[in-house]
């Protein structure tokens, strides 16, 4: 099956944040006759997808699910909720996030506002001490002192409850600032793998574009589990999903500090490499590929021991002036050269030049490998 494109539909107008009924209305329609004929479960987080998919609200959603449909893949419950947590979850918690950041600046400010505060209230007690000291003419020295000395010990008592109290408050501001942050973190974070998430994949891709515009290398490897679909339909989505999850361990701990691993959408992930040159990055990817090779997946409930899993990776090194869908573009041409080579391989864009017309005919027919 392959959904239509209707441009009229598709093209978002101005007042998407507040479209008239109509207009609503006819995308609504359209998305849930869709989740009817694919048998998709009519649940809020279904309906965000293909409601933005049918609104045009989301370039790379409306991709990733042409791309779907291109290698006739089931949309079931699995997929659905992939595509929500990597396309739309990010697009709702931006709000979120974008609140948090406006109050950690402004607990910033009434913090250091209280610093102040305390500061000034010490140098107003050390003033009345200097005039107490000073004393006045025609006023009993004795009893003037005594008389300040007992308001001092007075306003030191106040002060001294307030400072602590002042204290108490930056404490509980640094308990919800550490509260806001994990939140934050949460935001940009693949609830399966533990990996960044497209939010904030696409966040670093676009700082270390800057940073290779100027002169500096910058990789990516993109990493496609060989025959992943089998193997869900063998064992199960509960095992597929703890399949995912040791590949993002084993990513995590293959590439550099500097580096960032994220979940790209199902079952690709990709790693992007700062300051890393095509061989550095091909080096990198062919360990990863080994270590997962050597991986032992036992069935937790059972403790039997499933065939073991190999990956493709695909490595592609940008190239200045060029837009980041141009080197994730090569990068995954460079993944499916692999697959249709043999799987269980590393295949950098130096590879595809080689391959020249193979390359093109898989462009053409629009395959893809499992």
């Amino acid at each position: 099956m392959r959904l239509a494109k209707d441009p009229k539909i598709r093209a978002m107008d101005a007042s998407f944040d507040d479209p008239d009924y109509d207009y609503a209305a006819s995308i609504a329609g359209r998305a849930m006759r869709v989740m009817a004929e694919q048998r998709i479960a009519p649940t809020p987080t279904n309906f965000a997808v293909w409601y933005q998919y049918f609104a045009g609200s989301h370039d790379d959603l409306r991709n990733a699910i042409d791309l779907l449909i291109d290698h006739n893949r089931p949309f079931d419950a699995r997929t659905n909720q992939n595509l929500f947590e990597t396309y739309v979850a990010p697009q709702l918690s931006a709000a979120i996030v974008d609140t948090s950041e406006r109050l950690n600046a402004l607990m910033g400010a009434a913090k250091e506002f209280l610093a102040t505060a305390i500061a000034d209230n010490h140098s107003q007690m050390q003033a009345i001490s200097e005039v107490a000291d000073q004393g006045q003419s025609g006023v009993d020295p004795k009893a003037l002192v005594a008389q300040l000395m007992n308001e001092l010990a007075r306003a030191a008592t106040r002060a001294t409850r307030l400072e602590a109290g002042f204290v108490e408050k930056a404490r509980e501001l640094d308990v919800i600032r550490a509260s806001l942050s994990k939140s934050e973190e949460r935001a940009r974070t693949d609830t399966l793998t533990g990996l960044a998430n497209r939010r904030a994949l696409d966040e670093f891709l676009r700082k270390a574009q800057v940073t290779a515009d100027w002169g500096e290398p910058l990789s990516v490897l993109l990493l496609d589990i060989d025959h992943f679909k089998t193997f869900n339909d063998d064992f199960g989505h509960g095992v597929g999903d703890q399949v995912l999850r040791l590949m993002a361990r084993v990513l995590r701990e293959k590439v550099r500090a500097q580096d960032l691993p994220a979940r790209y959408g199902g079952e690709e992930l990709i790693a992007v490499l700062p300051d890393a040159d095509l061989a550095t990055c091909a080096g990198i990817a062919e360990h990863v590929r080994r270590a997962i090779a050597e991986c032992t997946i036992t069935r937790r409930s059972t403790g039997e021991t499933l065939p073991s899993i190999s990956v493709s990776i695909g490595v592609a090194q940008y190239r200045s002036g060029e837009t980041i869908a141009d080197l994730i573009e090569r990068c995954d041409r460079a993944l499916y050269l692999a697959k249709g080579g043999g799987r269980n391989r590393v295949v950098t864009e130096i590879e595809l030049d080689r391959a020249g017309l193979r390359a093109s005919v898989f462009e053409r027919s629009g395959h893809r490998f499992a």
